[in-house]
């Protein structure tokens, strides 16, 4: 069989012609581009000719060859986090936040079959190829024929389409546009090259699937269709703004023996870390105060003498005092790194469900037994 490497980051750590290349230009801004010979990159910091990135690493700064150079711009290696960050949204995205989580409660591993329907813009199937290489198959499902045809585009173009499986099909089985027209799937096929065109399930047999993720309007009615899909003990994931779409999918996934279901929902808290001059707790011993006169008014032993005694020691234990204060201060401030929460964190993004498949099969739901 043939062995495919894992191509989901650039084997090489130099910037090739056709690479992919995510530029970062500031903390909430990042572009990419694919590297061509007599192309320039252009932003708000200057012109960037492709050529300066030929033959450079990953992560090097580049400067503008206008305004004086003063413009620059980081070349970074791209990973599905900053791919994520930097596409162009066709649809709203599943953020690297719940996709580490979803990839981690699917226990998603190397050369697994993962069926996703809802590609979208493509940044959660990014991910999920990542944890399957160098041998796992995604097969991924979208309804809409444009965005089905510019993700094939993307993942041909950033050298992770041997992993991808694109379907042109909705799986929760509702006429298309197509069907409605009075088009066969056989006609629908014609026009999409490539791409397999379809209504209703995932298309792939019986207990094929290790994992299944639903990135959809109304996942209940994809659920039949992933019990026939997925393998005994298999994994399925339902990602839903509303707790009335999770209730459903809660309800029909009982209906069709899933078990151990649960629903989280995960919130990003960031912290503002930096080091800061903190008085720390002195520990060394404070000074005794001996600033105690022995002069008693109306006493028959006290004397003037005494008095200017009483009094120079109590200047010089004072000033004593004032320099150990000082010393202790000076030991006592340090700069230590601390963080703090921002007052503002991310609001909801999802509910995701999770659960279990059991060991019973399911017919399937577009064939006339069921």
């Amino acid at each position: 069989c043939k062995i495919y490497p894992s191509k989901l980051l650039p084997p090489s750590s130099t910037i090739e012609a056709t690479s992919l290349v995510v530029v970062f230009e500031s903390f909430d801004s990042l572009d990419f581009v694919y590297a061509k010979s007599g192309d320039i990159f252009y932003n708000r910091n200057g012109h960037f000719h492709h050529d300066d990135f030929i033959g450079k690493p990953y992560g090097c700064k580049i400067r503008s060859r206008n305004n004086k150079g003063l413009g620059f711009v980081f070349l970074l290696k791209p990973t599905p986090e900053l791919w994520a960050r930097s596409l162009n949204h066709r649809t709203q995205i599943v953020h690297e936040l719940d996709s580490a989580t979803i990839c981690f409660n699917l226990n998603l591993r190397p050369n697994m079959v993962v069926c996703e329907s809802g590609t979208g813009s493509g940044a959660m199937s990014h991910c999920i190829m990542r944890a399957i290489s160098p041998h796992g198959t995604l097969h991924t499902y979208e309804f809409n024929e444009m965005r089905a045809k510019t993700a094939a585009e993307e993942f041909k173009m950033n050298g992770v389409d041997h992993l991808v499986n694109v379907h042109w099909r909705d799986v929760c089985g509702k006429p298309s546009k197509s069907d409605v027209g009075g088009e066969s799937e056989k006609s629908a096929k014609t026009l999409t090259n490539d791409l397999t065109f379809g209504s209703g399930g995932f298309n792939i047999g019986q207990s094929k699937a290790h994992a299944i993720f639903l990135d959809l309007p109304e996942p209940w009615l994809a659920i039949p269709h992933a019990a026939y899909t997925m393998k005994p003990n298999g994994t399925i994931c339902s990602y839903s703004p509303c707790m009335e779409q999770t209730q459903k999918t809660c309800q029909k996934m009982k209906e069709y023996g899933f078990h151990s279901l649960k629903t989280i929902e995960v919130r990003l808290q960031e912290h503002y870390v930096d080091e800061v001059r903190m008085d720390c707790v002195p520990t060394s011993k404070l000074p005794r105060d001996m600033n105690i006169s022995s002069y008693v008014p109306g006493a028959p032993n006290s004397s003037s003498s005494t008095l200017e005694n009483d009094q120079s020691g109590h200047k010089k234990s004072a000033l004593s005092a004032d320099k150990n204060s000082l010393q202790v201060e000076k030991v006592a401030k340090k700069r230590k790194l601390c963080a703090r929460p921002f007052s503002m964190m991310r609001g909801h993004s999802a509910f995701l469900t999770f659960a279990s498949a059991g060991n019973k099969t399911y017919p399937d739901p577009n064939s006339s037994e069921a």
